[in-house]
């Protein structure tokens, strides 16, 4: 008889995950320079983030003070010690180490800024996963380079890499090149990856941001600097993990019209497998050829840049799964929103206030989908409902919404691990409440910690702990396996 897990492995890195710009605040002290999500605007779910290509008097930059860890982290690391954290998800901003990105020597008090979060997780027994580059650039690389556009954006990004892991060696274990790298097959992925900035600034929504062309090149730049990267941080420590992170878009046919499926399919391919097989494998899948043949986008693939891609392939896998859509050929469906994607609405799914589908079954499909293809271990590093909570006139929070959403979610993670996935490490996304990428709203909260600010940035910054803090304790004191109770 095959002997088959019953459970989360001994070991399983829970934790939670966070990104620089939506989470530290400091935007220009110690030296940090101007990062591309320093000039994004706030907005609202109907109303676009803007994207200026300067700084405007009486705008509201929410990633300027964010939810001010930068002078906080000692007291956030605390409560996250608390519910028992075995692993915390974090990005460097770029710009904090390299103000313009193309500097000669990096700035050392943004540096030791990181030291000091690194020593007080140690002290509290917390792994670090860190994202060296999470959805920010330093906008002097935007402005002189037009971002990853350019190719000389890989060598700089490799020296800011290599300063990471010297300075870090040790320390820091667990390292992901590029946050949801696919988003640049999609028009708005464009500067959210800190690609290319349209004269006169744009619309966060705006589809025609950049051409496919464009965006494919700039996505080929990264994946030639994430596999540099990969080989480069091998060589400095063997022990180093170093895997890619994708936004896992999980998309069903709205029919069994094999039409749909079809269309399922190749969504499937292009949105996530394509990243994937670059990092995973190494190459370009067949598919992506024949893709950019039929559309018309011709690469430039520098001598070498194939063995470069072959020898910098990742170590794990890890993705984002918020939400499902469907695919259908019938344009008259109705459309539904999701995380940095549209589709049709399931009609056998519900949705969060902000129409992303809850589908915890998804998440089952895409660990056995991915890791079918890839076999080597993999974390979810991003998952979560976003939810307006309400604060009681004693200070409790009572979201059992986010409970019902992620004990669901983590019951088909156990099921996917019964299946034989090699899943390692789990990190919910906005541990701490932090302000929105999509809409720049604090409204839309994740965490199982309140932060007191509030779409317009008034608020005292007080932390305080919802239901879901208590009961996210107990699941990672009994590894998975309490998920019903709540209590304090």
């Amino acid at each position: 008889m095959y002997k088959i897990p019953t459970g989360f492995p001994e070991g399983f890195l829970w934790g939670g995950a966070t990104a620089a710009n939506q989470l530290e605040g400091g935007y220009n002290e110690d030296g940090k320079g101007l990062s591309t999500s320093d000039m994004m605007t706030a907005g609202t779910h109907t109303v676009a983030r803007r994207i200026t290509p300067e700084l405007l008097e009486n705008e509201n930059y929410p990633s300027h003070e964010a939810v001010d860890f930068y002078h906080r982290y000692a007291e956030d690391i605390a409560l996250f010690g608390e519910m028992g954290f075995k692993v915390f998800r974090l990005s460097i901003a770029w710009s904090r180490i390299f103000p313009n990105g193309d500097d000669a020597e990096p700035n050392e008090e943004g540096l030791k800024f990181y030291d000091r979060i690194f020593a007080e997780l140690k002290k509290h027994n917390i792994e670090p996963l860190v994202t060296i580059s999470h959805y920010e650039a330093p906008f002097g690389l935007t402005q002189k380079y037009n971002g990853w556009s350019d190719r000389r954006l890989v060598d700089f990004y490799v020296n800011y890499c290599e300063t990471l892991f010297k300075r870090y060696k040790g320390v820091v274990k667990y390292w992901l090149t590029f946050n949801e790298i696919n988003i640049l097959t999609m028009p708005m992925g464009t500067f959210l990856a800190g690609a290319m900035l349209p004269e006169g600034g744009l619309e966060l929504t705006n589809p025609n941001a950049s051409t496919e062309q464009a965006r494919y090149q700039a996505l080929h730049h990264q994946f030639v600097a994430s596999a540099k990267a990969v080989k480069l941080g091998h060589s400095i420590d063997p022990d180093f993990k170093i895997g890619c992170m994708i936004a896992y878009l999980c998309s069903y046919p709205l029919t069994s019209n094999p039409v749909d499926v079809l269309l399922a399919q190749q969504k499937d391919n292009l949105s996530n497998f394509l990243c994937g097989d670059v990092q995973v494998r190494g190459e370009y899948p067949g598919f992506a050829k024949r893709y950019f043949a039929e559309k018309g986008i011709d690469l430039h693939i520098e001598e070498g840049d194939e063995q470069i891609l072959r020898e910098g392939t990742v170590d794990y896998y890890t993705f984002s799964y918020y939400s499902s859509v469907c695919v259908s050929a019938d344009p008259e469906q109705e459309k539904i929103g999701g995380n940095m994607s549209m589709g049709l609405k399931n009609p056998y799914l519900k949705a969060s206030a902000w129409e992303w589908q809850i589908d915890p079954q998804g998440l089952r499909w895409a660990l056995n989908n991915i890791y079918n293809r890839y076999r080597i271990p993999m974390m979810v590093v991003e998952n979560g409902l976003g939810a307006v909570d309400e604060v009681q006139p004693d200070g409790s929070i009572h979201d059992d919404y986010r409970i019902e959403y992620l004990r669901e979610h983590i019951k088909t993670m156990k099921e996917a691990v019964i299946d034989g996935v090699d899943l390692i490490g789990y990190t919910p996304w906005g541990c701490i409440d932090l302000v929105s990428a999509g809409t720049g709203e604090m409204k839309k909260r994740y965490g199982f910690i309140h932060v007191d600010k509030d779409n317009e940035g008034k608020g005292t910054l007080n932390r305080s702990r919802k239901d879901s803090f208590y009961w996210y304790k107990q699941v990672i004191a009994s590894n998975g396996e309490t998920l019903e109770e709540r209590g304090e």
